[in-house]
């Protein structure tokens, strides 16, 4: 019997936990992992380690090699699991440009626990709450009809197992 393949947009803003909940993720449901911020391009990667957010403009490229990951997945029916953040709905609609069944498990937040995890991450491009004031702002939360939402105040392994009973499959066993 064959597996069901799926492509996955794990999202959030900075700080949300999306490249190890979506490496846990990619790992229960047997899909390669991912994280979005390796295809950043050296210059986003500068713009944003000096604190200065991303633009449109900026995002676009990027978004585009995302959703060409995700159409070469479809078309190999194989599972992939992206993390990257799909602040606004016309991203999050680019990317689905790759695969129309995209599914989406968003990591919501309070600014001050997402604040707390960004500041005891070392080694990150991704400096300061001047960036994650700017992509607070830019969020457009999906709702329920578009993305399965979770929050970080969860553990990662509770909120791994919601989204992938969502998938109906079992979820992991402790143990």
């Amino acid at each position: 019997m064959k597996t069901l393949s799926h492509r996955i947009l794990v999202m959030g803003v900075s700080g949300s936990g999306k490249s190890h909940i979506g490496r846990q993720l990619a790992q229960t449901v047997g899909a390669t992992f991912i994280d979005g911020d390796d295809y950043h391009s050296p210059a986003n990667v500068a713009k944003m380690a000096s604190g200065t957010p991303l633009n449109d403009d900026d995002r676009s490229e990027w978004l585009d090699t995302l959703a060409a990951l995700f159409a070469e997945y479809r078309a190999r029916d194989a599972s992939l699991v992206i993390a990257c953040s799909g602040l606004k709905r016309r991203y999050r609609d680019r990317l689905r440009q790759g695969d129309s069944a995209l599914q989406i498990l968003y990591l919501e937040g309070t600014q001050e626990l997402l604040l707390e995890r960004l500041e005891t991450r070392a080694g990150h491009f991704f400096k300061g709450d001047t960036m994650l004031a700017s992509q607070l702002a830019d969020l457009e939360p999906p709702d329920e009809e578009e993305a399965f939402n979770a929050s970080i105040a969860l553990s990662p392994m509770q909120i791994v197992d919601q989204f992938a009973a969502t998938l109906l499959l079992p979820s992991r066993t402790l143990g």
